[in-house]
Parts: structure tokens; sequence; C-alpha cells
């Protein structure tokens, strides 16, 4: 199951996986583009590995790391307990 986490500016959807049982956590962006419909890829936390890297510049991907270095806590604790409507009790 993918969880829903942050929609940035530029319309890049972030959305994160539960725990995996290798105790990582996919985390997928996606964003629309009118010419190849949507550019994509994933990043393993708590690693900051990236893969599937699909029409993101390098430009971009230094920013993603940016924000998910800066809420990586908050995505793997949501991870944890089931996304962030489970996290917050909401």
């Amino acid at each position: 199951m993918m969880y829903p986490f942050l929609t940035l500016d530029d319309g890049t959807e972030i959305v994160h996986s539960e725990l995996l049982e290798d105790h990582r956590v996919r985390v997928h962006l996606e964003r629309p583009d009118a010419k190849d419909c949507f550019h994509s890829a994933d990043c393993f936390l708590p690693g900051y590995e990236w893969t599937n890297i699909s029409g993101f510049e390098e430009k971009d991907l230094r920013r993603f790391q940016d924000v998910l270095e800066s809420t990586a806590h908050l995505i793997l604790r949501f991870a944890k307990e089931g996304g962030f409507e489970n996290a917050s009790g909401l």
C-alpha cells in the first residue's frame, strides 16, 4: 500500500509505502509532464537509494533529496504507523 505524503509547488506528488520487510520504506515521486505524460523516481529510505528514475533531471533529484532529508523522520514514522492519518490520530 502507498500512502500520500506531500505535494510540492511544482506539482510533484510524494507517496510512501508501509515499512517493508527489509526495514526500508519506498518513497515514490511523480510529476505530470505534457510531453512524457509523467516523470517519476523511487527513493528507498533510510539509505536514500534512488532507482527507477524517468524524466527527472539531476537538479530535480537534488531538490527531492533535500526534501526527503528534511522529512525522512516523518516518512519513516508514518510508514510504521499506517500513513499520516493513522499516525496523527485523525
